[in-house]
């Protein structure tokens, strides 16, 4: 079964309800060109009620290993999202960190999955996004059928553009490595702010 990634949370109450709902991970973005950015500072509390099945993951792009280390150590967090141009020898020193890791990159039509091969052993994850200067929350999709393409035996989120009216589409894919999908701005009634009705519903359809 698929797993679920709720991402982009920035609001305490919003953020308690999408867990009653127990995504298998959420996402918090510590980007601060994000419409979704948590904030320079944000109140611990902001996390004090996500249950500890839920896998808190930290969204950086291009920040350095040491403030990602001291921010997943600040906030619990259980999981780094890496979603810029990190390059593989960063990569390698948050996994000497024991920081649990999952590298974005933005997909498009002539993307070469060859590139991934140095990750392999530095990442847990990967993540297939559309390739936008935004890194990521576009709302925009990639052409799926590209993930075909892709060999290695890492398992990868599916991210970008996904909306509720693709939940018959994701349930039929059929690729040994697609291991959960990434929901975020299709879902939301203001950048940060999350459709709670919407979310349960993509995530029973999913599960059933």
């Amino acid at each position: 079964m698929l797993k679920i990634k709720v991402c982009g949370m920035t609001d305490p109450g919003n953020i308690q309800q999408i867990a009653a709902l127990m995504p298998d991970f959420m996402g918090f973005i510590f980007y601060s060109h994000s419409k979704r950015y948590v904030g320079n500072s944000p109140p611990e509390s902001l996390w004090n009620d996500i249950p500890p099945g839920i896998i808190k993951t930290g969204v950086f792009v291009n920040t350095q290993p040491s403030e990602i280390i001291d921010t997943m150590k600040r906030y619990k967090l259980d999981m780094a999202q890496l979603h810029g141009n990190e390059p593989v020898s960063e990569c390698e020193r948050l996994k000497n960190n024991n920081v649990a890791l999952s590298k974005a990159f933005g997909i498009d039509n002539n993307f070469d999955f060859s590139v991934l091969r140095d990750y392999s052993d530095v990442c847990d994850y990967f993540l297939f996004d559309t390739g936008t200067t935004a890194h990521g929350g576009s709302g925009k999709k990639f052409d799926w059928r590209k993930i075909y393409e892709y060999k290695n035996e890492k398992q990868f989120f599916l991210s970008g553009g996904i909306g509720p009216e693709d939940i018959s589409i994701i349930k039929n894919m059929r690729h040994e490595y697609l291991f959960a999908v990434d929901i975020n701005s299709r879902f939301e009634i203001s950048p940060g702010l999350k459709d709670i009705d919407k979310v349960k519903e993509f995530i029973e359809e999913l599960r059933r």
